[in-house]
C-alpha cells in the first residue's frame, strides 16, 4: 500500500510526523510506502536547512524516493521561498534554505509530482 501524507494541522510535522511517523520509516516498520508528504502552514519549518527533523526526513526522502513538497504560498509566507505570491500555484516558485529535495508547489504541482507513482490513500494530519 502506497501512502502520502498532508500535513495541514498545527504541529502535525512536530508531533505526528517527528514522533511517530519518521522513526518508523526509518527502522523500517511503518507498514505503508510513503510515496509523498506535502506540508501547510508552520509545518512547513520542520523542513528548513539544519533543522534535525529535516534533516533526517531529506535522508530517508533520498533513499526511498519520498516527495517532500511545501505549499508555495506558505513558504513564501515564511521566506523559505523564491517567488511571489502572484506565482504561487503556477510551478514557478522554488524552495529556498530547506533541507534536500524540498519542492515548492500547489496541488497542480503536487498532483503531477505524485502521478507516476501516486498513493493509494491520502492521510491528511
Amino acid at each position: 500500500m502506497k501512502v502520502a501524507y498532508v500535513f495541514a494541522t498545527n504541529m502535525a510535522a512536530t508531533f505526528k510526523l517527528a514522533t511517530m511517523i519518521l522513526p518508523q520509516i526509518e527502522d523500517g516498520s511503518h507498514g505503508a510506502s510513503v510515496v509523498g508528504m506535502f506540508f501547510f502552514d508552520d509545518n512547513l519549518f520542520c523542513l528548513r536547512a539544519g533543522d534535525p527533523v529535516g534533516e533526517r526526513l531529506a535522508k530517508v526522502a533520498g533513499e526511498q524516493n519520498i516527495l517532500l513538497m511545501i505549499c508555495d504560498q506558505c513558504a513564501v509566507r515564511r521566506n523559505l521561498a523564491e517567488g511571489t505570491l502572484e506565482q504561487c500555484g503556477k510551478g514557478e516558485v522554488k524552495a529556498k534554505g530547506t533541507v534536500a529535495g524540498v519542492q515548492a508547489g500547489c496541488f497542480p504541482q503536487l498532483h503531477a509530482a505524485l502521478a507516476p507513482n501516486a498513493p493509494d490513500f491520502v492521510i491528511t494530519l
